[in-house]
């Protein structure tokens, strides 16, 4: 019956939901206890990398173009909303609001985490760059999730599954770039990074599954990553017999 079935969908919701936030949490738990391996291993990959940017000025400028340009979170965010002008052009206003939201609720949740930790940055000698502000999680390294997720969920099915492993290539590559250049170029620690991945996750996971139960109350299937978030789209930009587009949205 209709109970049953609301229950079973809160109680997996929840389930869902929980594991997602725990690494995020987890994460959160060990840098604020300072945990002794994860202090070595943020100090240490900081030295190392730090040598190797005293020594090579040439990659420094490779990496400040990329953290500052391509995956900086204005650009992100940029991309993000027009994905959201797109979508609204095409009347799908739900997947609009879910990308709008999704988007604007990691950049809160980035902001809150940073402002209850407060982490100071590394500090390094000769600091190659510098950024302001709290260094846990890193809003980056969050954003980068939280963007390429919402543009990788909204645009899959229109991407021809030939050519949708490039698109997840190219998602993994910027998630993991952008982290790698701020721990790189001594703004943020490894755990910083982390952290903000972890984040990101757990905000796409939590708004998807919200998309998800619309789906179900309104009778459409469930999806999985690899599906897209609303698979019907592509029938959307299919043109019709009379050379229309249809609107299945």
């Amino acid at each position: 019956g209709p109970d049953v079935t609301f229950g079973m969908r809160l109680a997996g919701t929840a389930v869902v939901t929980v594991v997602a936030v725990m690494p995020a949490a987890l994460a959160l738990v060990l840098v604020e206890a300072q945990w002794a391996p994860l202090r070595r291993l943020d100090r240490g990959a900081a030295a190392a990398l730090h040598r190797q940017a005293l020594e090579h000025p040439g990659l420094v400028r490779v990496l400040r173009f990329f953290t500052d340009v391509v995956w900086d979170p204005v650009t992100m965010r940029l991309l993000v909303a027009a994905l959201v002008g797109w979508l609204l052009s095409r009347r799908a206003w739900r997947l609009a609001a879910w990308a709008a939201v999704t988007a604007v609720a990691g950049g809160c949740a980035g902001l809150l985490a940073k402002n209850v930790v407060e982490r100071a940055r590394p500090h390094l000698p000769d600091p190659v760059a510098h950024s302001p502000g709290f260094s846990f999680p890193s809003g980056h390294a969050m954003t980068a999730t939280t963007s390429c997720a919402v543009l990788l969920l909204v645009l899959l099915p229109l991407v021809p599954r030939r050519r949708r492993p490039v698109a997840w290539a190219l998602a993994v590559v910027s998630v993991l770039g952008v982290g790698g250049t701020r721990v790189a170029l001594g703004v943020h620690w490894v755990s910083d990074v982390i952290g903000g991945w972890f984040l990101g996750l757990a905000v796409v996971t939590a708004t998807a599954l919200a998309f998800e139960a619309w789906r179900a109350d309104i009778g459409r299937p469930l999806t999985t990553p690899a599906q897209g978030l609303e698979p019907e789209i592509a029938d959307a930009e299919r043109p019709a017999a009379g050379g229309e587009r249809t609107r299945a949205l």
